[in-house]
């Protein structure tokens, strides 16, 4: 295992796996890991749960959404995506909203009090942000950032690129 991970660092392929295995791997980590500091750091403090917030931070970023297109976008199953909004509902933080493109299609947005919430939420946001990210310098952000919006937009086209093996 150690000669396989040395040639994978130096770019060679051992045994066919592509040199992106590694950076994979590390993805679906910090994936996996990222989600407790924000659970501690913002959820918590704010008396949500880990999908609440999430569905939060998708509504504000994304607008008006479908509670599939949620499911879709923040890979949350589709019964905890219905109780989180269920519950967001009930605090009075998303509201229905109309989509005349198509009147059978429930989507939800944001309230005045949600978007109120979300925006008083920076603060802890910032200091898990900070406290995560603050070591990178300003290019290594940027870079980040811009391959984090690459593997965003290729996973969006996954469901229409790949076909299972079967």
């Amino acid at each position: 295992m150690a000669g396989r991970a040395a040639s994978v660092e130096k770019g060679a392929s051992a045994g066919g796996v592509s040199p992106l295995e590694p950076l994979l791997i590390n993805l679906l980590k910090l994936a996996a890991m990222i989600s407790r500091p924000m659970q501690e750091g913002v959820a918590m403090p704010n008396g949500l749960s880990l999908n609440e917030l999430r569905i939060l931070m998708c509504l504000y970023g994304e607008g008006d959404c479908a509670g599939h297109d949620i499911t879709e976008l923040m890979a949350i199953p589709p019964m905890n995506v219905s109780r989180a909004l269920a519950t967001l509902a009930g605090r009075g933080w998303v509201e229905p909203a109309l989509d005349p493109a198509n009147r059978r299609r429930r989507p939800v947005r944001l309230s005045a009090e949600g978007r109120s919430a979300c925006e008083g939420m920076v603060g802890d946001i910032d200091a898990v942000a900070r406290y995560l990210l603050g070591a990178l310098g300003e290019k290594e952000a940027a870079a980040f950032n811009g391959g984090i919006d690459a593997v965003i937009g290729r996973l969006r086209q996954w469901p229409a690129d790949h076909k299972p093996r079967g």
